[in-house]
């Protein structure tokens, strides 16, 4: 394996797992008040971009790891507007 690849699954890894964390102590705590809901949307837009690219390109690798990354992060936005007493209705 090349330099390159080393260093693109390396940061394709954790950029995708990067949230993980942060999901699974909201989901534990169910509490999201302190999440920024504009900054994960543009976290989706971003990733949601980025997995259209891959796709356009037919490149797996970006396509996996920013669709991942769309899902996590969609999660957090499911559980901002879930459990963030300010978005219910």
């Amino acid at each position: 394996m090349d330099m390159e690849t080393i260093v693109g699954t390396t940061a394709s890894i954790f950029t995708t797992i990067a949230v993980l964390p942060q999901v699974y102590k909201v989901l534990r705590t169910k509490s999201a008040k302190d999440i920024s809901l504009p900054m994960f949307m543009c976290l989706l837009i971003g990733v949601g971009s980025w997995t259209i690219y891959g796709i356009l390109k037919e490149d797996w690798p970006i396509i996996i790891t920013n669709g991942l990354s769309f899902l996590f992060n969609g999660m957090m936005v499911y559980t901002k507007l879930k459990y963030d007493k300010s978005y219910t209705r």
